[in-house]
């Protein structure tokens, strides 16, 4: 490793001490550091030794990053990385995050790992979604957590027709539907009612939105699947689809909208000694006010 990437949440005023700290300890170690420009900002003259660069030529550069803030930082880094898969140390300013699940206290012995190449990571399986319209050029891209087809606040409940490797499955008569990978289950998936899978299954959910039918329940997929939502024509209908909440637009009637597994993985760096139930237990407050069983 002998470029790493650090990037913050731009609006993480509290995170320039740490900022400080840890530019200065990686120059201790002669490693160049690409400070994304905004992070720059919050880390004032600590950044000034190091390149100030965008987001594109850090995906380019570094041979891992650091990203603090919490889980939709990363999300945006993710998308940011394009076909490179770098190690990544996700580190949460707050409560613990299910992909930035590394402390502060944890970065700098997490952190010696990576420069050492002894370090734990798993490898997230992504999603990639493109949306046709007639007469259009596609749009694509690839999702860490998940693809969602939605209504618009005001709009009325919508219908959408689901197939899966050429298969009608059903007209889905709801506010919307999730397409989550096992790594997005945690997040809206988790929110709608969806199952929540170990991040390490080769499977894709499709969780229906407040469904008009009590029947239409959750369904889990191989994720070698190809999905096809496409939205009935309707008028007066506003829908949107969104890539992992960070990326949008409107959809037309008839579009369509195809999800099938990425080639792409993001490899997210582990803090020693904590694990994805350990993480479940944190977050959703499981076994409060009882003692385990020895």
């Amino acid at each position: 490793m002998t470029t790493i990437g650090v990037w913050a949440r731009p609006d993480l005023a509290e995170a320039g001490p740490a900022l400080t700290d840890l530019i200065a300890w990686l120059r201790e170690r002669n490693v160049e550091v690409c400070v994304e420009s905004r992070t720059a900002e919050l880390a004032g003259g600590a950044a000034s030794g190091g390149i100030v660069a965008d987001g594109a030529e850090i995906a380019l550069r570094a041979d891992a990053l650091v990203v603090l803030g919490g889980d939709g930082t990363l999300l945006g880094v993710s998308h940011a990385l394009d076909r490179r898969s770098v190690p990544i140390l996700g580190v949460n300013f707050g409560s613990l995050g299910f992909l930035t699940e590394i402390t502060l206290a944890e970065l700098y012995p997490t952190l010696l790992g990576v420069l050492d190449n002894a370090y734990e990571y798993e490898e997230r399986r992504m999603l990639r979604a493109c949306v046709r319209r007639r007469g259009h050029p596609d749009q694509s891209g690839d999702v860490l957590n998940d693809v969602v087809v939605a209504k618009a606040v005001l709009s009325r409940i919508i219908e959408l027709d689901v197939t899966i490797d050429g298969l009608f499955v059903s007209a889905f008569r709801a506010d919307g539907l999730i397409v989550s990978s096992p790594t997005g289950s945690t997040a809206y998936n988790l929110a709608a009612g969806g199952p929540i899978l170990h991040p390490a299954l080769p499977a894709v959910v499709l969780t229906p939105i407040c469904p008009h039918m009590l029947t239409n329940r959750p369904l889990v997929l191989n994720d070698r699947s190809s999905i096809e939502v496409r939205l009935r024509a309707e008028r007066g209908v506003e829908v949107q689809v969104t890539f992992d909440g960070q990326r949008g637009f409107p959809l037309s009637s008839e579009d369509t909208v195809l999800v099938t597994r990425s080639p792409r993985s993001l490899r997210l760096v582990k803090a020693s000694g904590r694990d994805f139930f350990g993480v479940l237990r944190t977050k959703l407050k499981w076994g409060e006010g009882t003692t385990r069983r020895q």
